[in-house]
């Protein structure tokens, strides 16, 4: 099963959808038959200018945006409550200066069955591959205090942390190369400084997960009442990113909170390059039997 098979499993081409922040690669478009509508941060041109100098990119593929999202509600942006039968939001969430209230916002907008189909980046292949995994503390503080720009240590964080290996921002497991840091400590500090009195929104990925973390925290955040949505299936088929649909329909809450935790320890030690571990390792045994030799243990 490819990524875009997984993305559409639960799509019907006829019935109601909704994409959130397709930019210029839309999942399910307009051109291809599907009865969607489109929220992004600017309008069709906004999009065309943005991009138009990439070459990276086909601005052929952006379509019409329905709805320029400005900070409201989903619900207030649309004016329609339990409407559409799927929403697909990929690379989205992880932008998200409130995770609860995205995840509710979607909630509003669909049907009792409704499908909120996800792809979430993994964070050990990617540009977030030396931040820190993402816990449910941070996830709950910054829906309590209802946060809409990230916050200045998601901005020094990000930009001291991210980068790339072997010269890609994304990657396969196993994948090798030289890790470099995307910004210098100089770059990385005047974004810092400009940010703390800024009003603006400043983009970062502010949640960094594996796929057991992320469904251990959207089973706590249900368990907790924060969210009615639960998981009703998942797909990881191992690299940059994972994916997740989330239903109402979902009744069953047995999950194993250990084996969860456990897993995402393993997921996270899996992340680490096995020939860097080798070099760890060896210079560690190295400097462990160096010690013990000036100790006279040999």
């Amino acid at each position: 099963m490819n990524r875009k098979d997984f993305l559409l499993k639960y799509v019907n081409k006829d019935k109601a959808g909704l994409e959130i922040g397709p930019s210029h690669n839309p999942i399910a478009p307009k051109s291809e038959g599907y009865n969607v509508e489109i929220i992004d941060h600017t309008d069709e041109d906004g999009l065309i200018k943005k991009y138009k100098n990439d070459a990276s990119v086909d601005v052929l593929n952006i379509e019409k945006v329905d709805y320029v999202w400005e900070g409201q509600t989903y619900k207030d942006l649309t004016k329609k409550s339990q409407h559409y039968h799927w929403i697909i939001a990929s690379h989205v969430i992880e932008h998200t200066t409130d995770f609860i209230r995205f995840i509710n916002d979607c909630n509003d907008l669909l049907t009792d069955s409704g499908k909120l189909i996800l792809a979430v980046p993994d964070y050990r292949f990617c540009f977030d591959q030396f931040r820190a995994i993402t816990g449910l503390s941070k996830v709950i503080d910054a829906h309590s205090n209802k946060h809409t720009l990230h916050s200045i240590g998601t901005i020094a964080e990000f930009h001291l942390n991210v980068s790339s290996r072997g010269g890609k921002i994304a990657w396969k497991e196993h994948h090798s190369g030289k890790a470099e840091l995307l910004y210098s400590h100089s770059e990385a500090m005047e974004i810092y400084e400009s940010a703390k009195n800024s009003k603006e929104y400043l983009d970062a990925h502010a949640w960094c997960f594996t796929p057991s973390s992320f469904h251990l925290i959207l089973h706590d955040l249900k368990t907790l009442g924060l969210t009615e949505l639960s998981v009703a299936d998942q797909y990881s088929p191992g690299g940059s990113e994972f994916f997740f649909v989330l239903s109402r329909e979902t009744t069953s809450n047995s999950v194993d909170r250990v084996k969860l935790l456990l897993e995402t320890q393993k997921e996270v030690a899996n992340g680490v390059s096995p020939s860097f571990m080798r070099k760890t390792h060896i210079r560690f045994r190295r400097s462990i039997t160096k010690r013990l030799k000036q100790l006279s243990v040999f």
